[in-house]
């Protein structure tokens, strides 16, 4: 196989990556490889020699995963924006009613999400019965502000 004729090996090699990259999203991990290849391909079409576009290939995989590989982790661990911090991570979790939760007061309950005993206050018309399911809808300081769990919704709840 004469060097010239890598030029399409490098090409096909480019467009693979590069579609393996869409299987990937945001690792930029096989686009590292496809722009290594985009530059070997570059060598070949300047008649470089197979070894020269291996190292060319070699050398530009390298420097483009060093680059936007860590790129592509921060973008990944980047949440959406409704991401939460903090107690605020508890919005739209199931709790259970473990002490009565009065309704249209600030008075509270006591509800169990996870491992953990909360306090919780409710927007509902009426009180909530130990033993509900509560989707939490907010955080109002040290308070969950609870709702009844809609009728369609079932996650198991670990009691």
């Amino acid at each position: 196989m004469e060097p010239s004729d890598w030029l399409w090996v490098w090409i096909g090699a480019a467009v693979a990556f590069g579609f393996l990259e869409l299987i990937t999203p945001f690792l930029f991990f096989m686009i590292s490889f496809a722009a290594g290849a985009g530059l070997a391909a570059m060598a070949a079409a300047l008649d470089a020699s197979v070894a020269l576009q291996w190292g060319v290939f070699l050398a530009g995989s390298a420097a483009a995963l060093l680059v936007l590989v860590p790129v592509g982790r921060r973008l990944a661990a980047v949440e959406s924006d409704e991401a939460h911090e903090g107690a605020t991570r508890q919005i739209g979790r199931v709790a259970v009613v473990l002490e009565e939760i009065p309704g249209s007061s600030r008075d509270t309950g006591l509800v169990r999400l996870e491992r953990q005993q909360w306090r919780a206050e409710t927007d509902a018309d009426g009180p909530i019965s130990p033993g509900a399911q509560v989707d939490v809808i907010s955080v109002r300081g040290t308070r969950l502000v609870v709702a009844p769990v809609a009728p369609a919704r079932h996650e198991p709840i670990d009691r």
